[in-house]
């Protein structure tokens, strides 16, 4: 069985996955835009595995659009995103907040009608890369 380790930016809270993600998506609708204040959502799904908080759980938030099924979990102290499970026993886990590497590749992109304008220009290989942050 596959264990995921994870946790938030401030560190008040930890948790484990036990199990295998069922599918990776890069969400690029207007509301994954605006829920992660960037180009798309990077989300990790599994209908059979199972979250552990190890710590912090009290400091877990959520929140639902209403009339909608986007949900998003959170630290109120940090505001980094975590796991979530949605109606129907989905666990929804945020790629960026777990710690161990993940293997499994994106499966697709969705939404990508309401992709960022600018995201469509992007060319990643004429983007300059640095190791740190630039003088």
């Amino acid at each position: 069985m596959t264990i995921h380790r994870g946790s938030c930016l401030c560190g008040t809270v930890s948790f484990t996955v036990e199990g295998d993600f069922d599918s990776f998506y890069l969400c690029h609708c207007k509301r994954c835009q605006k829920d992660t204040g960037s180009a798309h959502a990077a989300n990790l799904f599994s209908q059979s595995a199972q979250l552990i908080w190890l710590a912090g759980e009290d400091a877990v938030t959520s929140f639902t659009l209403p009339d909608s099924r986007h949900s998003k979990s959170f630290c109120k102290h940090c505001g980094s995103a975590l796991p979530n499970t949605q109606n129907g026993g989905m666990l929804v886990v945020p790629a960026g907040c777990l710690d161990t590497e993940v293997k499994l590749m994106p499966t697709a992109h969705l939404f990508t009608a309401s992709s960022a304008n600018w995201e469509a220009k992007l060319k990643l290989s004429e983007v300059p890369k640095f190791k740190r942050l630039p003088k």
